[in-house]
């Protein structure tokens, strides 16, 4: 469904008062978690010559007056404009004069609900608890995966002690892991703790390793990415590295181990530690290193050797070899030292044999 919602001209925004979205800290995440209370249609509005210029997000506030800014902050971010059929992500760039539609997705369930699920803690009291994520286990309820996330096993394990701060879609939530990413994540069970810990990951405050198995080698065996990251122009749901617009990304690298031949070798294990911590960081620096993570059925664009691809059918990893292997922080009430390591899990650590193989 289609609903024109503003024609002509409007009252402009009042200069200098600027939304922000209430955004998490996303290590890699899939989903962008922004709030699904829209209405599920396309809505229309036609920007006048008077408003040509401005910041597109301030102009474009009162045209769509029943989502709040943040809201379409979130949903441009998402890709879910366009101005005449071409796609835009970037809601700080200068206002065109056209037609613009923004796609609202529909509502989510209103709340999730315990189940039990099995989870591996590796630490809990009163205001948070640290758990090992399982691959294929989402953090929280979204279209496609109306359950069986994180959130749920939060909710019966923790009950009522779980922080309300994030939301009822997402209670006790602060960053999140991509669905089919492994290891350690933190949720806060006290708001004083939901706080603190948010804070400490906007500061990039937080320790944060990740193992990937990589096709390849990335040249140099060690350094720094830094780019810019926002939403694919021709794939809402992929993530790219961009020329302008978008979020500052960084991330340290180091080749732990490289498989093959030395001189040029299939694969290797590589240490990724987050500064920033941005939707699929890591996958999207990896592979524009020339050097995807295994097994990544997004952003793996090519295949990588026979053998890599026989040990990896061997060890049955059927998702991105990525693993959050370490998460520390000071804890955000106490001010006690955390930190916290897992080991690969079994898909991983069977294909890293494998590759040692060769």
């Amino acid at each position: 469904m289609t609903r024109r919602v503003c024609d002509g001209a409007v009252k402009p925004p009042v200069d200098g008062v600027e939304d922000t979205v209430d955004g998490l800290g996303d290590d890699d995440a899939l989903d962008t978690g922004a709030s699904r209370e829209g209405d599920g249609e396309t809505l229309t509005a036609d920007l006048p010559d008077s408003l040509a210029g401005q910041r597109l997000d301030k102009v474009l506030a009162p045209l769509f007056p029943d989502l709040s800014r943040a809201r379409l902050q979130a949903l441009i971010g998402e890709g879910r404009l366009s101005l005449d059929g071409q796609l835009i992500t970037d809601a700080s760039r200068k206002a065109k004069t056209g037609t613009y539609a923004l796609q609202v997705p529909p509502p989510a369930p209103a709340e999730p609900e315990p189940q039990a699920l099995p989870l591996s803690i590796l630490y809990e009291d009163e205001h948070l608890i640290v758990v090992d994520k399982a691959a294929g286990m989402a953090v929280h309820p979204a279209p496609g995966t109306p359950d069986g996330t994180l959130v749920n096993a939060l909710l019966h394990h923790c009950g009522d002690s779980l922080s309300g701060v994030g939301g009822v879609a997402r209670p006790g939530i602060v960053h999140r892991l991509d669905k089919d990413t492994s290891g350690v994540m933190v949720a806060a069970k006290s708001d004083v703790a939901h706080q603190g810990l948010s804070k400490l990951f906007a500061t990039h405050d937080i320790d944060r390793l990740y193992v990937a198995l990589v096709r390849g080698a990335p040249s140099p065996l060690s350094g720094t990415i830094e780019t810019q990251l926002g939403r694919s122009a021709s794939d809402r749901k992929k993530m790219a590295v961009l020329k302008s617009g978008g979020r500052t990304a960084i991330t340290h690298y180091k080749v732990e181990a490289t498989f093959g031949p030395q001189d040029r070798p299939v694969a290797a294990r590589v240490a990724c530690r987050l500064e920033t911590g941005r939707t699929h960081q890591i996958r999207v620096h990896m592979a524009s290193k020339g050097s995807p993570c295994l097994a990544d059925a997004v952003y793996g664009a090519s295949q990588p050797a026979q053998a890599v691809r026989e040990r990896i059918a061997a060890a049955g990893l059927t998702r991105q070899a990525l693993h959050a292997a370490v998460l520390g922080f000071a804890h955000p009430v106490t001010g006690e030292t955390l930190r916290f390591e897992t080991p690969l899990p079994a898909d991983m650590a069977a294909l890293e044999a494998g590759l040692a193989t060769l």
